[in-house]
């Protein structure tokens, strides 16, 4: 999926839904109700979901659609040996 359409998902306002529960510190939820409120959210529930959604999709940018990981892929599909990648990493982070 490009990230055209999966803005276009993540916008859609009738996607499905599902309930999950979370184990979360007091302390740390005591934290987030009084930030949510003054970053001007209705409760840290609605903070958590911009939280989550910030880290994925920082995520997702960095491990769907970076451009080296997709070329990557892209050579491993190609019968370009694993070992062959690594290598030519490692060459990459160390220059």
């Amino acid at each position: 999926m490009s990230i055209p359409d999966l803005i276009k998902t993540r916008l859609s306002k009738d996607r499905p839904m599902t309930s999950i529960t979370l184990r979360i510190p007091v302390d740390v939820v005591d934290s987030m109700k009084s930030i949510a409120l003054q970053r001007g959210f209705s409760g840290y529930q609605s903070l958590l979901k911009a939280y989550l959604s910030e880290g994925l999709r920082n995520d997702e940018v960095k491990f769907k659609f970076d451009p080296a990981l997709r070329l990557m892929d892209a050579l491993k599909k190609r019968g370009v040996a694993q070992e062959v990648l690594d290598d030519a990493v490692r060459e990459l982070v160390s220059a």
